[in-house]
């Protein structure tokens, strides 16, 4: 992975990357929440966690690499926002206002707003200036401990500005030096030029726009929004067997604003995912279980639409389905740039404990981008992905309102942002 000037290498060879260093001691919270453990060492060898375990039983082939004091500070595993829509064109405060106004998602939408109206706002932008755009959304979430990102399209619906999105998500992920996971949404909503022809829609983005993406080595999943208001199962299904057809995994929009059977579908297909979820019912639950399939928990678009349909939070707790929590950042109905916010937004509207609410932006979420094996947990061998943070207790995270606390973030065995100023190695 490319990796930006502003990444901070900590112990520097003469090649300028890192090789060797430890992080100690500090307090570990233990399997995404559930405990911490003090005086903790880390051990990254090349972008790894070679060792990680309590500092007084540090092997001795360890005890002469360059040292940083975490002064007690807690660590976790880096952040992962597993949905978001973070590159598009203008922005639809004026949606905002009709809403408090009365109108509802259905009605702005089927009067030429809501995602329409981001498209044709991101048809007219050039790459370049849809990179500025996204780019300090980005830094924002990255300020937070973000280490890894999904970033759909969508807002294109056409070959050429869907091809666009996706590869200022790659570019994103190369000059911030985090990973980024790119999910193909052209089934997001039926273009104006398409107007009463869904099915002719369908078959461009299964015949044209989606081979010659996933060609271009552009999509690593894709995504469908399933709703009365965008595509019937019957559409969805066709989408999935496109995506199966060139082995990439799916996911879905599914039971946000009605329970249309998405999830049960997608399960049948093996999905990462199924997001939103509020009208999700005993049969999707079902479905989701024995796929292991993750549940994604959306509050910022909940609490902006100013939901009342609560997700089956127990229900799916109960048939042990993961749930990851993430901001569902777009423009039009969760203009979220805080995964803490939504952690506390999860805790308090839905009901999640804190450390479900800790694995929902950790170990859950990595799930849910098919990056468990990289992302969402610490342990020997796993790349070096975590967050220090100057906070006591893991549940402060999802504590605080409006303050970011300070943070260090390592991605990739490489400080990329140094917030408690852990400053020169000590021997």
């Amino acid at each position: 992975m490319a990796h930006s000037t502003m990444n901070k290498p900590i112990y520097p060879s003469a090649g300028g990357e890192w090789h060797q260093l430890r992080l100690a001691p500090g307090a570990l919270a233990a399997d995404a929440g559930h405990g911490v453990l003090p005086d903790q060492t880390i051990v990254v060898l090349d972008g790894h966690i070679a060792w990680i375990g309590s500092d007084a039983a540090l092997p001795a082939q360890y005890q002469s690499l360059a040292r940083f004091d975490a002064g007690g500070r807690l660590a976790t595993p880096g952040l992962v926002d597993c949905h978001t829509h973070l590159v598009y064109g203008g922005q639809r405060a004026n949606e905002f206002a009709l809403r408090l106004s009365g109108a509802s998602y259905e009605e702005i939408a089927r009067a030429g707003g809501g995602i329409v109206s981001s498209v044709r706002a991101t048809r007219e932008a050039d790459e370049d200036t849809l990179f500025a755009l996204a780019s300090p959304r980005l830094q924002a979430l990255l300020s937070e401990g973000v280490c890894a990102i999904e970033i759909k399209s969508g807002y294109g619906l056409a070959l050429e500005h869907e091809r666009k999105q996706l590869r200022v998500a790659r570019r994103l992920g190369e000059h911030f030096g985090v990973t980024v996971r790119t999910t193909f949404l052209g089934a997001h909503a039926l273009p104006p030029e398409y107007a009463g022809r869904s099915g002719d829609y369908i078959d461009l983005v299964c015949q044209q726009m989606l081979p010659a993406l996933a060609g271009e080595g552009l999509v690593d999943a894709v995504d469908v929004f399933c709703e009365k208001i965008a595509f019937s199962l019957a559409e969805t299904e066709r989408v999935f067997q496109a995506a199966q057809s060139l082995g990439l995994p799916v996911k879905l929009h599914a039971e946000q604003l009605s329970d249309m059977g998405g999830s049960a579908l997608a399960a049948r297909y093996g999905a990462l995912s199924c997001d939103h979820i509020e009208h999700l019912g005993a049969n999707g639950i079902a479905a989701m279980r024995q796929s292991g399939t993750v549940a994604v928990l959306l509050p910022g678009a909940y609490y902006t639409l100013r939901d009342t349909h609560l997700p089956p939070i127990q229900a799916l707790r109960d048939a042990g389905v993961p749930m990851a929590v993430s901001t569902d950042h777009n423009p039009g109905t969760s203009p979220a740039l805080s995964l803490l916010l939504m952690m506390n937004m999860a805790c308090t509207l839905f009901r999640l404990t804190a450390p479900e609410a800790l694995a929902g932006i950790t170990s859950h979420a990595a799930r849910a981008l098919g990056l468990q094996n990289g992302h969402g947990a610490l342990g020997n061998g796993r790349p070096a992905n975590f967050v220090l943070w100057d906070l006591s207790d893991a549940a402060e995270l999802a504590y605080w309102l409006g303050q970011r606390p300070a943070c260090t973030v390592v991605r990739q065995g490489r400080i990329a942002i140094d917030g408690l100023n852990l400053g020169v190695a000590h021997g």
